[in-house]
């Protein structure tokens, strides 16, 4: 790993970030190391755009590792389930996708998914649980010590470029009174809702 680009310091501020250590934090760690990598910098202002295809552990490493929060509007969530990270830079609309290679620890995700769901059904012996920690941590190393070319599939980033985040004005709800986003409310038997009311009277109709 580099040191210009991670060192100790910046890993344990995003472990205590996140709260604990874990494989899914690891590949975000990684993940941001490819991405500034890249681009060289951590977005201080909108400037680097990361969009991420999944809500797992490692977003909070992005998020405090490459500067791109959802505040921002600089860190934008496709609901798709996928470990994979799109980063564009705005001065020159240059963008990478960085996406893990599911095969790296194929054999080990598969055990590990094992004792998980052994864990939430019958409940894990000592044992098995002292297992469990000791593959997590193994991951982990396997994660923060491999090439960035082998633990990811990094090559151009679809376009095009996400939009800058909006501010947009508020409207009232009709039905509970609370203010709404103009562009998430949603007309309905000439009234304005906002989406939770609006889905409840779908819901009664």
């Amino acid at each position: 790993m580099s040191a210009e680009i991670l060192n100790e310091e910046k890993i344990q501020g995003a472990i205590e970030f996140h709260g604990h250590s874990c494989p899914g934090l690891a590949i975000g760690i990684r993940a941001s190391e490819a991405a500034m990598k890249e681009f060289g910098i951590r977005s201080l202002d909108e400037e680097i755009v990361a969009v991420i295809e999944t809500n797992m552990c490692g977003v909070d490493a992005i998020q405090y590792l490459t500067g791109c929060t959802y505040g921002k509007g600089n860190l934008i969530h496709l609901d798709y389930g996928k470990k994979a990270f799109s980063f564009y830079r705005r001065s020159d609309q240059k963008g990478v996708r960085i996406a893990l290679n599911a095969a790296f620890f194929h054999k080990m995700a598969d055990d590990m998914h094992a004792l998980q769901t052994k864990r939430l059904s019958t409940g894990l012996s000592d044992e098995e649980e002292q297992r469990l920690k000791n593959m997590a941590k193994e991951k982990i190393d396997l994660v923060m010590n491999a090439d960035l070319q082998e633990l990811f599939d990094i090559h151009e980033a679809p376009g095009p470029l996400p939009a800058k985040a909006k501010i947009l004005e508020s409207v009232t709800c009709s039905e509970c009174g609370e203010a709404a986003m103009e562009t998430k409310t949603r007309r309905f038997l000439g009234q304005t809702l906002c989406m939770p009311c609006f889905q409840k009277a779908n819901i009664e109709e």
